[in-house]
């Protein structure tokens, strides 16, 4: 398990620089205006931001990593496929 430092400090991307300019600006908007709703919505886009998780959850939309450590002939070998000609 990674530490909150290590979270915090590695694997910035567009999305999470993204996210984290919305919540910010959405936060200011939001103490300007004086409407709270705003506020605490922002902090949904704050806590993704910081966490680098999405509506998914931490890279629950991304393919399995060990997808490609598989051998390819154990791989055809599973994946047989019988034809039956119909006339």
């Amino acid at each position: 398990m990674s530490t909150l430092k290590e979270r915090l400090l590695t694997n910035w991307h567009l999305m999470r620089i993204f996210r984290l300019g919305i919540g910010l600006m959405m936060l200011v908007m939001g103490f300007q205006s004086k409407d709270w709703m705003l506020g605490l919505f922002s902090t949904f886009f704050l806590y993704q931001a910081i966490t680098d998780t999405g509506c998914c959850g931490t890279r629950g939309c991304s393919t399995p990593p060990n997808w490609k450590s598989r051998n390819p002939a154990e791989t055809m070998k599973e994946t047989t496929i019988e034809y039956e000609e119909i006339k």
